[in-house]
């Protein structure tokens, strides 16, 4: 009996406030192999594909290149970028790139010559050998960075933590609809998934590694268990299906029982969630030496004839996946970038595939209704019950309205995870989240230039101190010149 309750206690699994259960829209994508399609004979390739600045540029135009081969430097807070297939360099300007507000980007414009040929790989199967610090270089130089959406770059997340994490969690939830990336990545290749966790674990000295997936992905669970193969070293954990149990806070109250307090990371307090995608790629770029190149995305909709997940190559134009998955737009046609909830349409078909982007829904008139027209704000208060971040999406909505950026900063509005859950509910039809994202952006612009400027003002001071302190030496010098003089 006694050990019946350890195992309940073992497993237990926590609720997060809030949230929603929306159609999972997952079929037409979770039961095809992922599958390969020609590549397209243009790439255009973004300097910038995570959360932080472009690299140095190692290139130029009439370059040729190899798959593989860096495009950029990374330093620091910068990541490198990687030739996605063999060619030669055309050009490099700015060009749209997918973002929530459509904004031009220096982009790398490369000709493929149809061979795909690779530059030298450097496996470390042996990476136990090697320090931390050297593997984490590694992940860098690689290029590897947050798979799931936020693009943070891995090598930072993982050297801020090393000795300081106890426990790993994988966030393998997929909780929004129509994206299956990951379900049909644990589906096909749980074994390497297992073997990149293991990596992680090993870095960072986890005490723990909870695999935390919902409970309507029976495949990949048994893919995992069977990876696992009894080990004690990963738990998988089958968590209920809600909406945004993968939320990297709300994931870890599942999993932990813990709250991450306002403000904070789930690092804050000795927790770290990675993403699979992600551990994939960390186990390509140690086990394999290979940078990343490619990524799994799920490409759905009913504007689609052949929906599925696709092998895509960083870089890849919009359009050519369209092509090779059937799509027939309808007039009026939107393309979504991510999924219905935290996704954002796109203008034009032409942007390229970068590291965030994990899906691209073609939904039908169909399937999204008519157009919704924006009514005034009720004060229902249903936002507010289903917000799984404890927020308050009404009082945000006004501050973001009325631009009260002091007051939406003190009503933790970057606190928001934009999962959408809010404008979902809302009976007023209001796109809830486009303010906040809107609001968010304004207050880091904000922040961004009173950082400029107080960092002026310091290169001001330091400039007059300088001349100062020239003058007087060039004075002290002066007066030892005529010392000088005079005994002589």
């Amino acid at each position: 009996m006694w050990n019946i309750f350890k195992k309940i206690k073992k497993n237990k699994i926590w609720d997060f406030p809030g949230g929603i259960h929306p159609p999972a829209m997952k079929e037409k994508s979770s039961n095809i192999p992922i599958r390969q399609i020609p590549l397209p004979k243009e790439f255009i390739i973004p300097l910038r594909q995570h959360r932080g600045p472009e690299g140095e540029l190692s290139i130029r135009p009439g370059d040729t290149v190899l798959r593989g081969q860096p495009l950029t430097i990374g330093h620091d807070r910068s990541l490198p970028v990687h030739a996605p297939t063999s060619g030669t360099i055309i050009k490099i300007q700015t060009h749209t790139t997918a973002f929530p507000s459509p904004r031009s980007e220096m982009c790398i414009f490369m000709e493929s010559d149809g061979q795909d040929r690779s530059c030298p790989m450097h496996s470390l199967n042996n990476y136990q050998k090697f320090k931390r610090e050297e593997i984490i270089t590694r992940l860098h130089e690689a290029g590897i960075a947050g798979l799931g959406g936020a693009g943070f770059p891995t090598d930072r997340k993982l050297r801020n933590n090393i000795k300081t994490i106890h426990t790993l969690i994988i966030n393998a939830a997929e909780c929004e609809p129509y994206i299956t990336s990951d379900d049909r990545l644990i589906q096909e290749h749980a074994h390497e998934i297992v073997e990149g966790i293991r990596i992680l674990a090993w870095i960072l000295l986890a005490k723990k590694v909870l695999i935390g997936i919902e409970d309507n992905k029976l495949k990949s669970i048994t893919s995992l268990k069977t990876a696992i193969n009894n080990s004690t070293d990963l738990h998988v954990c089958v968590i209920p299906t809600k909406y945004p149990s993968g939320g990297a806070k709300q994931i870890t109250k599942i999993l932990t029982g813990k709250e991450v307090p306002h403000t904070s990371h789930t690092s804050d307090i000795g927790v770290l969630v990675q993403n699979v995608g992600t551990v994939f790629s960390i186990k390509r770029a140690i086990i394999n030496g290979e940078p990343l190149t490619e990524r799994v995305v799920t490409l759905s909709g009913e504007s689609l004839r052949n929906p599925g997940n696709i092998w895509a190559r960083l870089g890849t134009p919009i359009s050519h996946l369209l092509k090779y998955t059937g799509f027939t737009p309808e007039n009026k046609q939107i393309i979504i970038i991510g999924g219905p909830l935290m996704g954002f349409t796109i203008p034009i078909d032409n942007v390229p595939l970068v590291k965030t982007i994990n899906c691209i829904v073609t939904p039908s008139t169909n399937e999204i209704g008519k157009d919704k027209v924006e009514k005034n704000c009720i004060r229902c208060g249903i936002c507010a019950d289903v917000c799984p971040a404890l927020l308050l999406p009404q009082q945000l909505y006004w501050f973001s309205r009325g631009k009260e950026h002091e007051k939406a900063r003190q009503y933790h509005i970057n606190d928001c995870i934009e999962c959408g859950a809010c404008s979902y509910v809302c009976p007023s039809q209001i796109p809830l989240v486009r303010y906040f994202r809107q609001e968010k952006e304004a207050i880091c612009t904000m922040q961004s230039e009173k950082e400029r400027t107080v960092l002026a003002k310091i290169r001001f001071l330091s400039r007059i101190q300088r001349i100062e302190k020239e003058k007087y030496q060039n004075k002290k010098n002066l007066r030892q010149v005529v010392y000088d003089k005079k005994v002589d």
